[in-house]
């Protein structure tokens, strides 16, 4: 479907029609005159003005909240309680309205509820007789906590070219000699790569292994930002723009270019890579959030340990506490079994 565009009067907002004679954009109701860059300049501004209310807006409803114990910072709606941090359970503070333009344009929402998420956190910790008993309690599981990880996602399009040395053996025997004869070659790649929903964390101080065990999330469950999916949720601040993580995905890109034309080269004794070069043409960058089940826990080392379920997929990631009185309580067992034991065999022989 094509969409329709109405330049309005910048005086006062009335549509405008072209004056083929004048060559000029007339008003019928003001009588005003204008030339097309006057019109284009105008409408420009005013959705500028849109966006920038619509960026406000956003701000408006959201309050920004700081842990005094671990620094993290998280927003959320007017209509999200925040009463403890997510990552130690401390009470959290509000420091006010959320500032800056920090508005995603994508968001992936929940697929699965709280209870859901909950139901699979016991599964995955059922059977694990060495963690701490506190660990699967109830008080503990009421701190499961729907969180909104920012991304940025990438996508672009790449040219780029391999070269490399490969060699092909050939051996065969005549009598009693075996002869070998090496093939070498001069092996070239080049093709035009489509780099779709590379995605980055926002956050300098994130998990780094925690958010790559629950990803990917699937491209098709991106959608368009809108603010009730934020409704009983938070939000995490993000805290690195696109030209901080530049490199990073470059480096990335880069990588998956060598993979890709590498996996082409094949009928080979060895393949060595000599270069390989990408160039990057369009690229295109969108802020997004993420959904993550988030369960933090502290032993008593003051060690913190995090679990993490996929909001959408439900894969989880999970690092386990190990309960040190249990531990002491199966070795201690085993000790005794093996002194009454070793008791009965040298009974048994002197």
């Amino acid at each position: 479907m094509e969409q329709t565009i109405a330049y309005q009067c910048p005086n006062c907002g009335a549509g405008l029609k072209f004056n083929a004679e004048k060559q000029c954009f007339d008003c019928e109701f003001c009588l005003s005159e204008f030339t097309q860059e006057q019109v284009l300049d105008a409408n420009t501004q005013e959705a500028q003005k849109e966006a920038q209310a619509e960026q406000q807006a956003y701000n408006d409803r959201m309050q920004e909240y700081r842990c005094p114990n671990c620094g993290a910072e998280i927003v959320a709606d007017e209509h999200t309680a925040a009463g403890s941090c997510c990552y130690c359970h401390n009470p959290v503070v509000l420091v006010g309205r959320l500032s800056g333009e920090l508005k995603p344009r994508r968001i992936v929402p929940f697929r699965y509820d709280r209870e859901e998420a909950k139901r699979r956190f016991l599964k995955f910790v059922r059977g694990k007789w060495f963690v701490p008993s506190d660990f699967r309690s109830q008080a503990q599981i009421e701190h499961l906590t729907g969180i909104y990880y920012p991304f940025w996602i990438t996508d672009a399009d790449a040219k780029g070219e391999l070269e490399a040395h490969a060699t092909r053996l050939r051996v065969w025997r005549s009598g009693k000699v075996e002869y070998t004869e090496t093939s070498n070659f001069q092996v070239h790649r080049r093709g035009n790569l489509h780099f779709e929903d590379i995605t980055t964390s926002a956050l300098s101080d994130a998990d780094k292994r925690m958010l790559e065990g629950i990803l990917p999330y699937p491209s098709e469950a991106l959608q368009e930002f809108s603010m009730p999916y934020l409704s009983g949720y938070i939000a995490k601040k993000r805290n690195l723009e696109r030209e901080q993580l530049s490199e990073e995905v470059r480096g990335r890109m880069e990588r998956y270019t060598e993979q890709l034309l590498r996996g082409t080269v094949s009928g080979y004794s060895t393949v060595n890579v000599v270069e390989s070069r990408m160039s990057i043409g369009q690229c295109h960058w969108e802020y997004s959030l993420l959904p993550i089940w988030m369960l933090t826990y502290r032993d008593r080392r003051g060690k913190n340990y995090t679990y993490a379920m996929n909001g959408h997929t439900g894969k989880v990631y999970g690092e386990l506490p190990v309960s040190w009185w249990k531990l002491g309580v199966l070795l201690g067992a085993v000790t005794v079994v093996m002194t009454g034991l070793l008791t009965w065999l040298g009974g048994m022989f002197f």
